[in-house]
């Protein structure tokens, strides 16, 4: 792989996952977006990319890091889920939510979903940060280390 390829991989994904950010923003504020975000990190074009080159990810990266940046991109993907649940799954309305009534209900829901959101937000930066350090290391290395 050659070393313009895997920057502009890395600064693909680092584009996708704000883009999905504002996505989410938009989707709790009760927008339709079309295309939504993916639930599993393996569900996630850049997820399935990263593995798909997970030999030559090691190599350039190495272990530490790869397993750094694949660790920050799952959490980022479980906390995003945290969201989906509470906001676009479809539930059943139980016995409880029927007495407590809907906007009391509702208001739970959307304080429990902006903390969900403000985690979201900060795996968003831990990915940044890593996929920057990953950016750094491409970009140092030798040529020889890429085709």
């Amino acid at each position: 792989m050659r070393r313009e390829d895997m920057i502009a991989a890395i600064e693909n994904a680092k584009d996708v996952h704000l883009e999905q950010m504002q996505k989410i923003k938009s989707e709790m504020a009760g927008k339709k977006v079309d295309n939504p975000t993916a639930l599993g990190k393996m569900e996630c074009d850049c997820g399935l990319w990263f593995h798909a080159n997970e030999k030559i990810m090691k190599d350039i990266l190495g272990l530490q890091l790869f397993e750094r940046l694949d660790k920050n991109h799952e959490q980022w993907h479980v906390d995003y889920e945290n969201i989906y649940n509470l906001f676009f799954k479809e539930e059943k309305k139980g016995f409880f939510s029927k007495i407590i009534g809907t906007s009391k209900a509702n208001m739970m829901k959307i304080d429990k979903g902006k903390l969900y959101f403000s985690e979201l937000k900060k795996d968003t930066q831990e990915l940044l940060n890593t996929s920057e350090i990953a950016l750094r290391r491409i970009s140092a290395l030798s040529g020889s280390k890429f085709s």
